[in-house]
């Protein structure tokens, strides 16, 4: 049983920090379902970056950010 904890905080120590933030404070100590909920949770974060790439990219370059106080409007 010591063995398996081991493991899973090992495990759990290599993971990115933004997986590691989720998993963590479940305190998964079996080793399959850790590694499975990883996952789960990479996909999603990938799914999630994907996404937002695509819609940022359908908005268009043109229509980013621009300075909140832009002279365009102002007389000279």
């Amino acid at each position: 049983m010591e063995a398996e904890e081991d493991k899973c905080v090992k495990f759990e120590n290599g993971l990115r920090p933004d997986i590691q933030q989720l998993i963590g404070f479940n305190e998964i100590r079996d080793f399959p379902t850790l590694v499975n909920k990883s996952r789960i949770c990479d996909k999603d974060g990938n799914a999630k970056a994907n996404y937002y790439k695509a819609a940022n990219e359908k908005r268009g370059k043109d229509m980013g950010r621009g300075k909140p106080y832009d002279k365009r409007g102002k007389k000279a």
